[in-house]
């Protein structure tokens, strides 16, 4: 262990300074420096999904299975059983639409130690609708035992692999590649079903998840100006949805809108929703994320302002719901 630990270092010491930066795959190498019982499995996507440096670390713990994701789900499966701990890697339509019925009968239902790990969510990419990610959430809150997870950004990415590792269970992430450096100081805390709250507030509360937690931040700023004072949380913990925070919020509130890389259906909102009907809280709510339809491709910046679900939107339907 203590020459993969080197290597480690020997390898990661000048890694990436100047390309896109591969946090998810340096916290997966770290944390395998530590247990060989951590392997990794990639359905021929390695270098997009960052488990191309595991490749280069542990050769002998990484399992390249092709583009046959049902396979690479029962493998891990038996891996699991074994004692090994498997890191599934693949885009997130793939590992989770392509892939159901095994995730279900062979991790879900036996709750096998495996996690999921999804590149690509919601509307980020330019390769069109076979590529968009748009009920990979609904999908997994759907399967019993199956922990969902969607953190923030980068700054997230090192905790969240931490926590997922210590827990005991089958795990979905789902994440964006990060498209910038940013400095350690930025590290935020993650603990399976905590909210956060990024920003404080007393009108009106943004719970979101994954990139748009940054874009609710900027829709904060901009109903400032309008004297509206919002609370922004970051909900990294889709399933289970758990945190009384969220009760405590929307009681103090009452008008809250939920934002998510995702369809209206299934996602963040249902299961925010969901959770307060079952707590008795009354609430005026308005959902930000894809309407029910299917997307083109295109950069995800014209996409996220033409389906309307940019901070702009999220500004505009904040106004809207108050009103």
């Amino acid at each position: 262990m203590n020459n993969a630990t080197t290597h480690l270092a020997d390898f990661t010491e000048g890694v990436n300074k100047d390309h896109i930066p591969k946090y998810y795959g340096e916290a997966l190498c770290n944390l395998a420096s530590s247990d060989e019982s951590v392997v990794a499995l990639c359905a021929d996507v390695a270098p997009p999904t960052e488990s191309d440096l595991f490749k280069k670390i542990f050769p002998d713990r990484f399992y390249m299975t092709g583009i046959a994701e049902a396979n690479t789900i029962g493998l891990a499966s038996g891996m699991a059983r074994m004692g090994d701990i498997p890191f599934v890697h693949s885009f997130c339509v793939f590992i989770t639409r392509r892939a159901f019925d095994q995730i279900a009968m062979q991790i879900a239902y036996p709750k096998t130690n495996v996690k999921l790990i999804g590149f690509l969510p919601g509307i980020t990419t330019a390769l069109g609708i076979s590529h968009q990610a748009i009920d990979d959430i609904a999908l997994m809150r759907a399967l019993p035992n199956m922990c969902v997870i969607e953190p923030s950004g980068p700054e997230q990415i090192d905790s969240v692999i931490n926590q997922i590792y210590k827990f005991n269970g089958p795990v979905y992430v789902r994440q964006n590649r990060a498209n910038r450096f940013y400095d350690k100081n930025e590290l935020k805390d993650f603990e399976i079903g905590k909210c956060y709250v990024e920003k404080e507030g007393k009108d009106i509360a943004i719970f979101s998840c994954g990139l748009m937690v940054g874009e609710s931040l900027k829709a904060a700023k901009l109903l400032n100006e309008e004297g509206i004072n919002a609370y922004v949380i970051n909900v990294s913990t889709i399933k289970p949805l758990k945190d009384p925070l969220i009760c405590d919020i929307v009681n103090e509130c009452k008008y809250f809108i939920t934002a998510e890389n995702h369809s209206v259906i299934g996602g963040l909102g249902d299961a925010i929703a969901s959770f307060l009907n079952e707590n008795k809280v009354q609430y005026f709510h308005s959902k930000v994320g894809l309407n029910d339809i299917f997307s083109e491709g295109a950069s995800t910046d014209y996409l996220m302002k033409k389906y309307q679900m940019n901070f702009e939107s999220i500004y505009k339907t904040s106004i809207d719901l108050i009103k």
